[in-house]
């Protein structure tokens, strides 16, 4: 339990459903949906498009998603894998051949056929209770009528207005400012896409006027998609992947997303006793930095849209490998050059409803505004998640026509016992496999609450310089720095996270990181 005399926030307990989510608007949307009778499918639907508006710069239905379910009636859980394609026509050597070493982000070449929209559809004809008229509703109406910006929005809406280029930062600028805390944002344009795949299903958005602007869009900017690459877009079920965490199953999606870096992650740290360590000590930041380095360097070699060692990956034996490369009392340098001899053979909403069908859904645009490229006629911003591809000849995730890129978002979910007790999600990006892997290992080696392991500090290696909030001590980072680390205090927070947990009794209890501007709530 909480300090009530420290800031915080209190968990939200309900019995008949819950949603939590980074903008409390979209977790309002979703109650309403379940009050009127829906389920966690179109609830989850109406609140993830909802957040295209309320926060653009970080989802919309010019990107992608991915998905985790629960039935109501089971213990199984499937995976939906809404993620889009490159078009055909594109080849890493073409790339190459213009002196590119790597995928330039803001580039219509980084663009990949969004997939969000054909898996929300499926998503809804599949398991959906009212239709997917009823679920975009909401997002209509706040698209016409305009959100107030909220103040984690207006504060990433800022940080990144150079990534907005050509039309988009008419659609998404005001007179070529960000808007501030509490301005109204309206999207009339999207309103009209949104009502027309209401009214007509994907194919409103995957061929006719709706494809042809965003393929005009992109052509005039020297892209090479074409209509039948927005024509052949297609999500599809896979089987989950997992991996046991002391009691506790953490459920993931199989590539291309990149939840088996997150199962690895947590076996390496199973190899260390961390229960013995201060939760908020540097001996643990810096176990978990290391496993970290390890954990993202097997990514890079592997995760790719057909991954060739994904048993390599999801193998203890890995796992314990890399583990004991980690000097406890020093900070590893180029993590590839140390791991070779073992390896030598990318918003989230989650709900809960009252027959506890539970949904754990991400949705992103990737980098912040995704690509910068929107479409001229609608507005529609378009992601860039082929920047997660590598140009490097011959490797697995090489760019190529057809093909999935590496992805960074993941929704997970826990299983206990057999029984799934827990969906969750972390939001960060790069961050988020190793989000997935703190968060267990709050709840499992410290004893912690959804919200508390929520709202615990964090820290995170990327390139090259170990991130820590400011949640933990100077003198934590003072010891990091002496173990080797190059340390820093992000400009931001890291990530954000949500969760609801199933408790035996039924009762539902939602958390939210407060990190950003949603909430939990239920009825």
């Amino acid at each position: 339990m909480r300090d009530f005399q420290q800031p915080g926030r209190s968990a939200v307990y309900a019995s008949n459903g819950i949603c939590a989510t980074s903008h409390p608007l979209a977790a309002k949307v979703a109650i309403q949906i379940l009050e009127s009778g829906g389920n966690a499918v179109d609830a989850a639907i109406a609140g993830a498009v909802l957040l295209g508006i309320a926060e653009p710069q970080m989802t919309g239905i010019g990107g992608d998603c991915f998905v985790l379910l629960k039935p109501a009636d089971s213990e199984e859980i499937l995976a939906l894998n809404g993620s889009g394609r490159a078009p055909a026509a594109l080849n890493a050597a073409y790339l190459r051949q213009q002196g590119l070493d790597k995928m330039p982000v803001g580039s219509p070449h980084a663009v990949t056929v969004p997939g969000a929209v054909d898996a929300f559809c499926k998503l809804s004809a599949d398991y959906g209770a009212l239709g997917l008229k009823a679920a975009l509703a909401p997002a209509i109406h706040y698209a016409q009528q305009g959100i107030p910006v909220a103040p984690r929005v207006a504060f990433d809406w800022a940080a990144a207005v150079d990534n907005l280029q050509g039309v988009a930062r008419d659609y998404y600028l005001s007179n070529g400012v960000a808007p501030a805390i509490g301005e109204t944002f309206s999207a009339p344009k999207q309103a009209d896409v949104l009502t027309q795949i209401a009214l007509h299903g994907r194919e409103a958005f995957y061929e006719g006027e709706i494809a042809q602007d965003m393929v005009d869009s992109l052509r005039a900017m020297g892209g090479l998609h074409t209509m039948d690459d927005f024509a052949g877009t297609a999500c599809d079920y896979t089987t989950p992947i997992s991996g046991l965490y002391d009691d506790l199953e953490l459920v993931e999606h199989p590539p291309n997303g990149q939840g088996a870096t997150a199962i690895l992650m947590a076996n390496i740290l199973a190899q260390f006793d961390l229960k013995s360590m201060d939760p908020f000590g540097s001996q643990r930041v810096h176990i978990e930095a290391e496993a970290a380095k390890l954990a993202y360097d097997a990514r890079n070699r592997f995760i790719a849209d057909k991954t060739p060692r994904l048993d390599h990956m999801l193998d203890p034996k890995t796992a314990a490998d890399l583990a004991a490369l980690i000097d406890p009392n020093r900070a590893m340098g180029n993590p590839d050059e140390i791991s070779e001899s073992v390896h030598k053979d990318t918003i989230y909403i989650t709900v809960v409803d009252k027959d506890r069908m539970a949904v754990s859904l991400i949705y992103s645009i990737f980098h912040s505004f995704g690509s910068g490229i929107a479409s001229d006629k609608f507005g529609i911003l378009l992601q860039n998640r082929g920047a997660g591809f590598t140009l490097e000849a011959g490797h697995p995730n090489e760019a190529m026509g057809g093909k999935r890129p590496m992805h960074t978002i993941i929704p997970g979910m826990l299983r206990q016992n057999g029984k799934v007790i827990m969906p969750f999600g972390v939001m960060g990006g790069a961050y988020q496999p190793n989000g997935h892997a703190r968060f267990v290992s709050n709840l499992t080696d410290y004893g912690m609450d959804p919200q508390s392991a929520i709202d615990a500090p964090r820290s995170f290696f990327d390139a090259g310089v170990l991130n820590v909030e400011r949640g933990y001590s100077d003198a934590v980072r003072r010891e990091l720095a002496e173990l080797g680390h190059t340390v820093a205090i992000p400009d931001g927070p890291i990530g954000g996270a949500q969760a609801i947990k199933i408790h035996e009794n039924g009762v539902l209890e939602g958390a939210s990181d407060p990190r950003k501007d949603g909430c939990a709530l239920g009825y």
